[in-house]
């Protein structure tokens, strides 16, 4: 896939309003009752960049990140401002945040993953852009050092460890992250006008598959 490994400028993103989105196959019975399947296993969320914008100087750096990447050609990376690390919002990344995996004396590679929850119910989220001297992991609580340790490869999320974890023991990381997107329009409209009034340009964006 066409992926620039660039971030979609933080302050123009901050202001922004998205989120996650399911797809979700509803039939309605002739009983009134209803049968729902998902033909997607993961979420997908879709941004709009627009709304981050206050000044034409930032139309301005929109319009330059835009042209960079050949609209919906490339994608980039996305700051999403209400998720974006492996804790919670308030809180300090830590090497405990997420069980990525347990050890099975043999494996060394573990994708980054961050489990939401809900009662007895979860779902977890394949990580695959971590951002650069964020990564903290841990084995059995003991705390591993990134380039002493481990390896993290920030294309796709993979961590990597010198020596295999012992069996059954617990894999565990700390991070933050970016999400992988693209512009979902190959056009900006932009008037001088009606942005000096309070207006801005609508600017989607989606998260791609990586």
């Amino acid at each position: 896939m066409a992926f620039h490994d660039v971030r979609f400028p933080a302050d123009l993103s901050f202001g922004s309003f998205g989120g996650p989105e399911r797809r979700t196959d509803i039939v309605t019975l002739t009983s009134g009752f209803e049968e729902r399947n998902t033909p997607w296993q993961h979420s997908r969320r879709r941004y709009d960049a627009g709304l981050g914008l206050r000044s034409l100087d930032d139309v301005a750096a929109l319009i330059d990140f835009f042209e960079a990447r050949s609209g919906q050609l490339y994608g980039f990376r996305w700051k999403d401002w209400a998720d974006f690390k492996s804790c919670k919002p308030s809180a300090r990344i830590d090497e405990g945040d997420q069980v990525i995996a347990r050890g099975d004396g043999a494996t060394r590679a573990f994708q980054l993953i961050k489990t939401y929850r809900s009662g007895t119910v979860s779902y977890a989220r394949p990580i695959t852009k971590p951002v650069s001297g964020t990564v903290t992991a841990a084995v059995q609580n003991t705390p591993m050092r990134e380039g002493v340790h481990f390896e993290i490869d920030l294309t796709t999320g993979v961590i990597t460890f010198n020596e295999p974890p012992p069996e059954s023991v617990a894999v565990t990381a700390g991070f933050e992250f970016d999400v992988p997107v693209r512009f979902d329009t190959d056009r900006i409209n932009v008037s001088v006008a009606s942005f000096r009034a309070g207006q801005v340009p609508d600017v989607p964006v989606v998260e791609v598959r990586v």
